[in-house]
């Protein structure tokens, strides 16, 4: 059996209802890229049981989204009340992220969601990347066409020696950029994993974690099948989830041996 990857909705009116909705790159990229079953996790913040839902996933796939984490979660006011939020994924995820990390469950996590893996990890963010001194505008042209705006933009330098580097084994990649927002501080236990020519932070890895985490700030899931870097990150990702699926059947197993 294929590894479960959650991936965890964000939530969106579409007419007079409200939706749990996750887009179809990102899912795609699980069955594609990493060859694990989907799981669209509801938002449910505080509701949502999350014992019983880690015991039943082998990997959590953290997905980009229109929406920002709520700065009140880094001590901010909202910069520009016209950006969309979404309250109940910030609920769902940012515990999901530390629950899921403490336990080694396999993270990789996309724009968003590398942002939601700072946060909750005791970083903060740049609301606005384009209004800081010395930092590029990474935001997409929304007058353009789909494949331009997920063109690649910019190159990020990876860190000699990570574990990104050494997934992809060149020292530098092309990535698109559709984020209006970025790393500020980054979280103590986090390791930069590459940067963007201005100095952004574009990915990094959980230093402490006893599992596979991975959060980048650009769009590997578009097109993954015609991008051999994104292959080889959604691959190793996959990896470790079976490595997980079967550590944690092992576990099982003994458990019922050592009962009979």
């Amino acid at each position: 059996m294929r590894p479960i990857v959650f991936v965890p909705a964000c939530t969106r009116d579409f007419g007079e209802h409200p939706y749990h909705a996750a887009q179809h790159k990102y899912v795609d990229a699980i069955v594609l890229g990493a060859d694990c079953a989907p799981l669209i996790l509801p938002s449910l913040g505080a509701s949502l049981d999350l014992e019983t839902m880690l015991d039943l996933c082998d990997g959590i796939m953290l997905t980009g989204s229109a929406s920002n984490v709520h700065p009140s979660y880094y001590s901010e006011e909202v910069l520009d009340p016209s950006l969309p939020q979404d309250p109940a994924r910030d609920q769902t995820t940012l515990p999901l992220i530390r629950a899921a990390v403490e336990r080694g469950i396999p993270i990789i996590a996309i724009c968003r969601g590398f942002q939601e893996m700072n946060v909750a990890l005791g970083g903060s963010l740049h609301q606005a990347v384009q209004t800081v001194p010395g930092k590029f505008d990474h935001r997409e042209n929304p007058e353009l066409g789909m494949d331009e705006q997920y063109g690649d933009a910019h190159k990020v330098a990876l860190v000699e020696g990570g574990m990104l580097h050494g997934i992809l084994g060149t020292p530098e990649i092309p990535v698109n950029s559709l984020h209006g927002q970025g790393v500020n501080e980054l979280a103590a236990n986090l390791v930069v994993e590459a940067t963007a020519e201005d100095g952004l932070v574009e990915a990094f890895t959980v230093g402490n974690s006893p599992g596979f985490t991975l959060a980048v700030q650009w769009h590997p899931e578009w097109r993954i099948i015609h991008n051999p870097h994104s292959m080889k990150m959604f691959g190793a990702f996959g990896n470790a989830c079976r490595a997980y699926q079967q550590a944690k059947q092992a576990a099982r197993h003994a458990t019922i041996r050592d009962a009979l």
